[in-house]
C-alpha cells in the first residue's frame, strides 16, 4: 500500500468518526500538539543554552585555574634560578665539590677510607641550609628544596618535614633528565614518595643545573611542590561544576586526580584522554560506567599539561530537568482542564444529534409515531422541527406507496399466472388424447397424458401453493415428456429428504429452471444429459434447492451479469416463450422477500449450478398465507 492510499484511508477514517470524537480530535491537533511542541522546543533550547553556558563557564574556570598553576610553576622555575645569582650558594657548592674531590683523591692513593672532616662538612652544610631557608621564605608553599653538589651530596632543610627518604634515587632520576637541559629548568610530573614522617606523599618538581661563572655545572637544585597547591583549586572547581577533574602531562601521566586513585599513573590509553588528543581545548560527550558525561578540557601552552573536567549529564541538566518538569506539569494540567471542558462541550453539543439518530433508527424500523423535542431555536432546533415535519410527510407518502405497491404486486401475480395457466390448451389436448386411445396409439396417448399432467399442474388459483415433492414430480413429468421425444437422452437424479417433502412453496419454480438448462445447456456431443435436483436445510434451517446439469455451461461474464440481475428487486424484461430465470427470481422475491432468490455458478467438470434459497418452513408458511395481507409485512 502506497502512502497516498494510506493517507486517504486515514482521512476517510477521520471523516467517519462520531461528532464528539471529531471535536476531541480537533482539540488534540489544535491545542495539545502545539503546546507539546512548544514545550519541547523550549526545553531543548533551554537545555542547549545551559550546555553552552556550562561549557563556556567551565572552560573559563579551567583556563583561570591552569593560569594559576602556570604562575605557581613559573615561581618554582624562578626559585630554581636563585643559585645562579647567589654567590654564597655557589661558593658553598664549590667548597663541597672540593671537599669530596679531595676525599676521593686521598682514598685512591691510600686505598683506605679517609676520616671525614666534620668541621668542614658542618660549615658547608650550615651555609647551604641557610640559603635553602632563604629560598623557602621567598616562596611559601614549596614543600621542599634540595641542593646537590656534582657528586650527589644533598643538602635540604628538615624544618618543614616531609623530606624524601629515597633522595639518592630521586637525584639520579633528576640528574639523568636534567643532563641534556643545558641549564634550563626541567619540569617533572607528579611522583609518589615516602617522606621522613613515614607518610606517602605526591609532588611535582622543577629541577635545574647550577653553573659557576664559567658555565660549568657545579650542582643541581630541585624544588618539590606538594599537590596540595593544586588540590585546593581543583576542589573549588569541582564544587562549582559538580564534576570531577584530572590533570595530565603531555605523556598522559596523571599530575592530579580528584579521586586521588590515579595519581602518578599513566592513563594515556584512557578513552577520554584519547578523545581529547589533537586539540588544545574543547568538549565532548562520553559514557563512563554507563553514565553519560560532558567532558571539557583545556591545555596549558607553557607546561603542555591538560586538565579535563567530567560533568555528569544529570548534574548538568539538573536545573533544566526541574524547569522541564514544571513546564510539563503546567502543560498537562492546562491540557487536562481544557480536555474536560471540551468533553463536556462536545457531549452537550452532540446529545441532541444522538437523540435524533435514535429517532431515525426507530423510523427505519417502521415506527413513525416519534417526535423530536425542540427546546431551542438554534440550528439543531431548526433541524429537529424539519425532522418532525419530514416524518409526518413520509408517513403519508408511505401509506400511499404501500397501497400502490400492493395493487402492483397483485397485478404482476395475475400477469405471471396468466402466462402459465392456458385452460384452452389443456382441454384441447385432453380431447386429442381420447382420440389417440380410440385409435390404439398408446405412445401418443401416453405423451398427451404426461403433457396434460403438466398443463393441469399449471392450472390453479392465484393463491394456491404446493409442496416441494409436487414441484419435483412436475419436473419428473417434464423430463419424461422429453424422453418420449428423445429416448434415453435425459436422466434425472433426485435427492429429497423425506422430512422436506411437504415443504410449502409457490408453484412452478423448479420446472422452468430445468427447461432453461435443457434449452441452453444441451450438448450434442454427449449421448445423455444428467440433471440433478438436491434439497437440504442449512444450519439456520433455511431450505436450499440446487439444480445442476453437465451441459455446455455458461461463460463467466454471462454468469456475472445474470447474478447481478438476480439482485435487482424488479425485472421488467421477460423472456419470450417461458418464465425465464429472471422471472423465477422475481417471483421468489415478491413472495418471500429480497433476501431470497436464485444464484447461478459454474459446475466443476462442466455445466451450470442454480441454487434457490427459501426461508424456514414456518416463515414460508406464514408468508404464503399472508399474500392477500400486505399490511402484515410491516414496513418492507
Amino acid at each position: 500500500m502506497n502512502n497516498s492510499s494510506w493517507l486517504k484511508r486515514v482521512w476517510h477514517g477521520i471523516l467517519d468518526m462520531r461528532m464528539e470524537r471529531k471535536l476531541l480530535f480537533i482539540f488534540v491537533v489544535v491545542i495539545t500538539i502545539p503546546l507539546g511542541f512548544i514545550g519541547y522546543i523550549s526545553y531543548s533550547n533551554y537545555s542547549r543554552s545551559i550546555e553552552e553556558t556550562t561549557i563556556a563557564y567551565s572552560t573559563n574556570l579551567l583556563e583561570n585555574m591552569m593560569q594559576r598553576v602556570d604562575d605557581y610553576i613559573e615561581d618554582m622555575t624562578r626559585i630554581s634560578s636563585i643559585p645562579a645569582y647567589q654567590d654564597d650558594i655557589k661558593h658553598n657548592l664549590i667548597r663541597s665539590n672540593r671537599y669530596y674531590e679531595q676525599q676521593k683523591r686521598l682514598e685512591q692513593h691510600t686505598d683506605q677510607t679517609v676520616p671525614a672532616d666534620f668541621n668542614q662538612l658542618l660549615s658547608i652544610q650550615r651555609g647551604i641550609q641557610s640559603d635553602i631557608k632563604f629560598i623557602n621564605n621567598i616562596k611559601r608553599g614549596a614543600n621542599s628544596v634540595y641542593i646537590f653538589d656534582k657528586y650527589g651530596s644533598g643538602y635540604f632543610s628538615a624544618e618543614a618535614g616531609g623530606i624524601r627518604l629515597n633522595i639518592e634515587e630521586s637525584y639520579m632520576y633528576w640528574m639523568e633528565r636534567a643532563e641534556q637541559s643545558g641549564g634550563e629548568a626541567v619540569l617533572f610530573g607528579t611522583q609518589k614518595y615516602t617522606s621522613s614522617l613515614k607518610s606517602t606523599r605526591y609532588a611535582f618538581t622543577v629541577v635545574r643545573k647550577i653553573m659557576d661563572q664559567t658555565l660549568r655545572p657545579i650542582g643541581l637544585i630541585a624544588v618539590d611542590a606538594n599537590i596540595d597547591v593544586i588540590e585546593d583549586q581543583i576542589t573549588r572547581l569541582d564544587k562549582l561544576t559538580m564534576g570531577s577533574s584530572v590533570i595530565i602531562d603531555g605523556n598522559g601521566n596523571v599530575i592530579y586526580d580528584s579521586g586521588r586513585e590515579r595519581l602518578a599513573l599513566s592513563i594515556a590509553e584512557d578513552p577520554i584522554v584519547r578523545a581529547s588528543e589533537g586539540a588544545a581545548r574543547g568538549s565532548f560527550y562520553h559514557k563512563v560506567n554507563g553514565e553519560r558525561q560532558l567532558h571539557i578540557f583545556t591545555t596549558s601552552p607553557n607546561t603542555n599539561w591538560k586538565v579535563i573536567i567530567s560533568i555528569p549529564v544529570h548534574e548538568l541538566m539538573r536545573d533544566s530537568i526541574v524547569t522541564r518538569n514544571v513546564t510539563w506539569i503546567a502543560t498537562f494540567l492546562t491540557i487536562g482542564a481544557a480536555l474536560i471542558l471540551s468533553i463536556i462541550f462536545s457531549f452537550t453539543l452532540t446529545k441532541p444529534l444522538r437523540k435524533m439518530m435514535r429517532l431515525m433508527r426507530t423510523v427505519q424500523q417502521g415506527d413513525f409515531n416519534v417526535k423530536f423535542p425542540v427546546r431551542n431555536r438554534d440550528e439543531i432546533g431548526q433541524l429537529g422541527s424539519q425532522f418532525n415535519r419530514m416524518i409526518v410527510r413520509i408517513d403519508e407518502l408511505i401509506q400511499d406507496i404501500y397501497q400502490m405497491e400492493a395493487k402492483k404486486k397483485e397485478a404482476e401475480l395475475h400477469a405471471l399466472q396468466t402466462q402459465i395457466n392456458p385452460h384452452f390448451m389443456y382441454n384441447t389436448l385432453e380431447a386429442i388424447r381420447m382420440v389417440a386411445e380410440l385409435n390404439d396409439d398408446d405412445k401418443a396417448a401416453d405423451m398427451l397424458a404426461v403433457f396434460g399432467k403438466l398443463l393441469r399442474y399449471s392450472v390453479g388459483s392465484l393463491h394456491q401453493h404446493t409442496t416441494l415433492e409436487r414441484e419435483i414430480q412436475h419436473v419428473r413429468d417434464y423430463i419424461s415428456l422429453l424422453n418420449y421425444r428423445y429416448p434415453g437422452r435425459f436422466r434425472l437424479d433426485i435427492s429429497l429428504p423425506s422430512e422436506l417433502a411437504d415443504y410449502p412453496m409457490i408453484r412452478l419454480l423448479l420446472q422452468p429452471i430445468v427447461e432453461n438448462a435443457v434449452y441452453h445447456g444441451l450438448d450434442d456431443r454427449k449421448r445423455q444429459m444428467v440433471i440433478g435436483v438436491k434439497a437440504w436445510l442449512d444450519e439456520r434451517r433455511y431450505l436450499t434447492v440446487q439444480i445442476h446439469d453437465d451441459g455446455l455451461g455458461m461463460h463467466a461474464d454471462k454468469l456475472a451479469r445474470l447474478n447481478f440481475s438476480f439482485r435487482q428487486v424488479q425485472q421488467s424484461d421477460q423472456e419470450h416463450g417461458g418464465i425465464g430465470l429472471k422471472n423465477i427470481n422475481e417471483r421468489m422475491m415478491l413472495h418471500y422477500g429480497s433476501d431470497y432468490g436464485l444464484q447461478a455458478s459454474a459446475r466443476e467438470g462442466g455445466g451450470t449450478v442454480v441454487r434457490m434459497l427459501f426461508p424456514p418452513e414456518t416463515a414460508s408458511s406464514s408468508q404464503l398465507q399472508s399474500l392477500h395481507h400486505p399490511a402484515g409485512r410491516g414496513g418492507q
